[in-house]
This record gives structure tokens, C-alpha cells and sequence, in this order.
């Protein structure tokens, strides 16, 4: 077909082919309207970087066979926050949280996310897993990599609400990272001081050893023997030093951990509550309504030409078609009819 003739087809069923796509755009319109319209409220954050414990790379390893970390935390890096927003504790706690609720009559009067969001189960513990599956959905994060910031998107069918989630999440996130770096924190003050101990015995011990040498040997720089021999000596007194010092800054520094409370993220924007809703998009719907509609009249147009000119120059051909499409009619509503109970074959 030429595109004359292709023109020619689409003017001749020019009423299906202008008339559906403006039907197919109305009932898009119509469709959105009836759409319960949603906002997404976002607030953005950066993580704070740890501060890095720089050391000679000797006694970092050192401190590594003790088990203690110098280097950077990778529990800290925004990928890491960003999967945690959808963690499972994160979530419940959510759901469980009491929210001004925006269907209340009273303007004071709140609810818990479960009961807002509607989420029914069969007990708490099924009504909390299928609202996990529903909070997740209404969440989504994004993570710059150069800058190291993070964005968090929450969407709701009230803009308050949105604003409210989204902040709280930050709060739990906070808390969350706090009691974790606390409770890690602990734990290693709790090593360290065990370690310290032992690292001060073998320091005395060290320190004896030497001091015994030099009473009982106070020419040793006339034989070279001797001279070795203190060198091992006092070097074993360095290393142990070393230890001992390093486990000391590892327990203050723990102890400073253990109660520090600070928030561990830098809120960048706060959220708050949107003015646009974000779905649904009533022009683009409408725009893809009469794009569907308008290929569908070209494609309908073609087809009907199509099938008017076999039914003219081809009329056995299409006869035997008709013929077959009556027969096959027939046959599937027989067969339709006898599997329904009560039917009786005629």
C-alpha cells in the first residue's frame, strides 16, 4: 500500500479513525478522575563519614590481629542507608507509630499507620507482613554516588501524611544507627578492656625482663652477644608499649561511643507537605489515551479496507472464511453449553 493509498484508506473511515482516539481520550480522562490522587513528599540527607584512625601501618596490624578496626565503617556508606529506609525493623516500627490521622473528624485525633493505610489480617503479625509489602512500595530511595547524598520519596494519598512519614523515617533512621553504634561500641570497650590487661602484664613483664638484664650484665657493650640480646630485649619493650598505648586510645575512644548520641546523617531538605500531587498525570494519561486510540483507528481502518476488498474481488475466499468463523461459532457454543450442569444436548 502507498502512502496515497494509505491516505485514501484512513479518509474513508475517517469517523474511526478520529473517533477513537477521542473516545479512548475521554475515557482515559474519566478513568483519572476516578483515580484517588496521590502525593509524594521527599527529603534528602548525607551520611557523616567516620573519622578515619590513622596509624603506622606496623601497628595497624597490630591492632588488626587484635581484632580492632582502623579503618572507615562501610555500615556508614549511603547504600547502606538506603537499604536500611526498607528494612524490615524500620517498617513495623512505622506501621505501629500513631499519626495524626487525616480521616478523623477531630484534627488532634491519631491512629496507627496500619489502621490509616487500611491493612487488615488475620492477627497483628499478618496484618504487619502485609503491610510491609504495601509500605515498601509507597517508598522508594535514590543514592548520588558522587556526592553521597540520599533521597527518600514517600507517597500517600494525604500530602501531610507523606510529609509525616518521610520525617519519621529520618528519626527512626537516626535512632536506629545511634543504639547500633552504641551497642558496637560497648561490646568493643568491653574487648579492649579485657585486652588492656593482658597488654599490661605482658608490658611488665617485658619491662622486667630488660631491667633484670641490666643488673646482671652492666658491660654488656664489650660483647656483641650481649649487645643483640638487649636490642631483642628492648625492642620486645617498644612493641609491647606500642600495644599497650593503642589499646588505651581504642577504650577511651570506645567509652566516648558508648554514650555519644549524636545523629549520625545531615538532613539536607526536611519533607514537607506537598502542594502538586504526583499521580496520577491526567494530561500524559489523556495524551497515551488518544495515541492508543488513534493507532488502534489506523490499524481498525486498514483491517475493514482490508476486508472490504477481499469480500469484493475474492467472494469465494471470504464466503468459505464466513462459512468456517458460522461453523467454529457454533461448535465452541456446543461445547460451552454441554459443560454447564443441567444442560441437556438437543
Amino acid at each position: 500500500m502507498t502512502l496515497l493509498g494509505l491516505a485514501t484508506v484512513l479518509l474513508r473511515h475517517r469517523r474511526l479513525v478520529l473517533g477513537l482516539p477521542v473516545a479512548t481520550s475521554v475515557v482515559t480522562a474519566g478513568i483519572s478522575l476516578l483515580m484517588h490522587p496521590s502525593f509524594t513528599a521527599t527529603t534528602t540527607f548525607v551520611p557523616e563519614a567516620p573519622s578515619a584512625v590513622r596509624m603506622p601501618s606496623g601497628l595497624a596490624g597490630i591492632a588488626g590481629q587484635l581484632g580492632l578496626s582502623v579503618g572507615g565503617d562501610a555500615t556508614r556508606s549511603p547504600r547502606f542507608y538506603a537499604d536500611v529506609l526498607k528494612s524490615r525493623e524500620l517498617l513495623e516500627r512505622l506501621l505501629l507509630s500513631r499519626y495524626l490521622d487525616p480521616r478523623a473528624a477531630q484534627p488532634n485525633d491519631s491512629a496507627r499507620l496500619l489502621d490509616i493505610l487500611q491493612i487488615r489480617g488475620r492477627d497483628l503479625a499478618d496484618s504487619l507482613s502485609n503491610g510491609l509489602g504495601i509500605l515498601q512500595s509507597l517508598v522508594a530511595t535514590q543514592v548520588d554516588n558522587q556526592t553521597g547524598m540520599v533521597r527518600l520519596n514517600v507517597t500517600s494519598w494525604y500530602p501531610d501524611l507523606a510529609a509525616a512519614i518521610a520525617n519519621r523515617f529520618i528519626d527512626y533512621l537516626n535512632d536506629f544507627h545511634t543504639r547500633k553504634r552504641q551497642s558496637q561500641a560497648r561490646e568493643r570497650r568491653k574487648f579492649v578492656e579485657q585486652r588492656i590487661t593482658a597488654a599490661e602484664l605482658e608490658l611488665r613483664a617485658a619491662e622486667e625482663e630488660l631491667r633484670t638484664f641490666y643488673e646482671r650484665n652492666r658491660s654488656y657493650q664489650q660483647a656483641p652477644q650481649l649487645v643483640f640480646e638487649e636490642g631483642r630485649l628492648r625492642r620486645q619493650v617498644e612493641i609491647r608499649q606500642e600495644v599497650y598505648l593503642t589499646l588505651k586510645r581504642e577504650y577511651e575512644t570506645a567509652r566516648i561511643e558508648e554514650v555519644n548520641d549524636t545523629p549520625v546523617i545531615t538532613v539536607i531538605d526536611p519533607a514537607v507537605p506537598p502542594q502538586q500531587r504526583s499521580r496520577p498525570r491526567r494530561t500524559v494519561m489523556v495524551l497515551l489515551g488518544f495515541l492508543l486510540g488513534a493507532i488502534l483507528g489506523g490499524f481498525g481502518a486498514v483491517g475493514a479496507d482490508y476486508l472490504h476488498r477481499v469480500q469484493r474481488e475474492e467472494r469465494d475466499v471470504y464466503g468459505d472464511l464466513a462459512s468456517l468463523l458460522a461453523s467454529t461459532r457454533r461448535d465452541v457454543t456446543r461445547t460451552l453449553r454441554s459443560m454447564l450442569p443441567g444442560q441437556h444436548h438437543r
